[in-house]
């Protein structure tokens, strides 16, 4: 009779959650662990109900208690990874996808899960370990060759993720994405490149994303041979082909950024709840393609440092929390809420997490370009810790951007207009932070970081008080998760400075709204 009953609460239970009734669901679910104290399955509906709820953390101890109780504890035991790589948890889930491996076994399913729970906990090497081992048990799914080429890229590993894309494309020749990164892997050479195979997927028809990534490819490996007015109307039909794929405000965007110069003012800067921390941390902030993970490369080389990556942390906490004085407050604006926000709190919970993504290194860097949006608050959060802002010729920047496939991000980056009033806003934005936190932000030129790599470096070393760090041994072992992995791991060059100067017809649009901003935008091309 007991097994019938608990049968019969669950299903009840499984019924409220599904009608949103998460209170109802919760209770049931509760009472049910109650009645039934070793039995795994109230506590797993508890967990699901709790994170329907909007209770991760809750959700968190059913879930690990769940999986305690069950003699067959792997499906919870990959639900309570996954949810540790949510809460920031790193290490804690990088112990628990260790319980998972080892119950894994001959499951592929359950291999290609790991490989992007530890993709979560920033671990490139046991990410492609993980997706390698699926593609053994699975064979060669595109989705799953589309995972272990993306850390194959992250890792360096150039030849292994070209293999991987080549035959992900035999497989799915429409495959947009995977053209795509193929194509950024190296630069393309006369002798080898895949120009002709990329014009005969366009021409073969693709839906619009994927045609999009095509194209994207399409005018890289053009503009890598020096086909640059060949290269610009391809670049920019595959824009258009994006951004209509996008629902997306650039004036909505543009006002939050300034709202949020409006309330953080030197006066309502002095009144938050400080923090005294940041001993450690690198803040690497800018707009994307503007030389970041360059400086963070050279970096890690003469200081030892360990990269975070692109690291959400900081903007997602901080969101949480502002979120928390809305509920209290409805009336207050994202910006305003954020005022009220406990930065000493905000600031320690940051460090614990981003410690975790770096290693447990006490030297690390968070390399996320929009953090620049919250200068302000990490001053606040951190005042310990060191702001680096990356600059560069407004054009070059602009071009850099546009001819760029970002994933999830930076939507602004398909549509010349866009991009030219986010670009604005930005500039203004860091021209706000200059003033009101005078001294606590290092601007790094990146055609002074390509033209003298060793004496900019030096001067980031000095101004962080980092001269006596130890060099890396190895830094070109270290994984890159970000866009540039390949390009920044070859020599320093100087191949892009003004290289936007060969697309002035093109990107006229751009030219003439930074002119009418007073910006410059009057520099020779380069050659290649």
């Amino acid at each position: 009779m007991a097994g019938t009953d608990v049968v019969a609460r669950l299903q009840a239970g499984y019924q409220l959650l599904r009608a949103s009734r998460h209170a109802e669901a919760i209770a049931l679910a509760e009472d049910a662990s109650t009645a039934f104290p070793a039995d795994p399955r109230p506590r797993e509906l508890a967990a699901e109900a709790r994170l329907a709820n909007g209770e991760p953390i809750a959700a968190l101890r059913w879930i690990a208690a769940a999986a305690a109780l069950s003699p067959s504890p792997l499906p919870l035991l990959l639900k309570q990874a996954e949810l540790l790589v949510r809460l920031r948890q790193r290490d804690a889930a990088a112990r628990v996808a260790a319980q998972a491996a080892g119950l894994a076994g001959g499951d592929g399913a359950t291999w290609w899960r790991l490989g992007a729970i530890r993709s979560g906990c920033q671990d490139v090497a046991g990410a492609e370990q993980a997706y390698a081992q699926a593609r053994v048990l699975l064979g060669d799914r595109p989705a799953l060759l589309y995972d272990l080429a993306t850390m194959h890229f992250f890792a360096g590993a150039f030849d292994a993720a070209e293999a991987v894309l080549d035959r992900l494309l035999e497989l799915e020749p429409r495959a947009g994405d995977a053209f795509y990164l193929r194509s950024t892997l190296r630069r393309q050479t006369p002798e080898r490149n895949h120009v002709d195979p990329l014009r005969r997927a366009l021409a073969g028809g693709m839906e619009p994303a994927a045609a999009a990534a095509c194209g994207y490819a399409l005018a890289k490996e053009l503009e890598d041979l020096g086909q640059h007015a060949e290269a610009f109307p391809v670049l920019a039909q595959a824009a258009a082909r994006k951004r209509s794929t996008l629902r997306y405000d650039v004036g909505r965007e543009c006002a939050a950024i300034r709202e949020i110069g409006r309330a953080f003012t030197a006066d309502a800067l002095g009144t938050l709840r400080r923090g005294s921390g940041g001993d450690g941390a690198l803040f690497i902030v800018g707009l994307p393609r503007t030389g970041t993970t360059l400086l963070e490369r050279l970096l890690i080389e003469r200081t030892g440092a360990r990269s975070a990556g692109e690291l959400g942390d900081f903007a997602s906490l901080l969101g949480q929390a502002a979120g928390q004085q809305r509920l209290l407050d409805p009336g207050l604006t994202p910006a305003q809420a954020a005022l009220r926000v406990d930065f000493e709190a905000l600031g320690r919970e940051y460090m614990r997490g981003a410690r975790e993504a770096a290693g447990g290194h006490a030297l690390f860097i968070d390399k996320m370009p929009v953090n620049y949006l919250y200068c302000g608050m990490i001053a606040a959060a951190m005042p310990k810790a060191r702001i680096l802002h990356l600059v560069r010729d407004p054009l070059d920047t602009a071009y850099a951007i546009y001819k760029t496939l970002f994933y999830g991000a930076y939507p602004f980056s398909y549509d010349l207009g866009e991009l030219a009033e986010y670009y604005l806003a930005y500039r203004a934005a860091m021209a706000h932070w200059h003033a009101v936190l005078p001294g606590r932000i290092l601007d790094v030129h990146y055609e002074s970081l390509v033209a003298e790599p060793a004496g900019q470096v030096e001067r980031v070393v000095q101004w962080c008080d980092l001269a006596q760090a130890s060099p890396a041994s190895d830094a070109s072992q270290v994984p890159v998760l970000t866009a540039s992995a390949a390009q920044v791991r070859g020599e320093v060059h100087r191949r892009s400075v003004h290289g936007s100067r060969r697309h002035l017809p093109g990107l006229a649009p751009l030219v003439a709204r930074f002119r009418e901003a007073g910006l410059s935008v009057d520099a020779p091309a380069t050659a290649e």
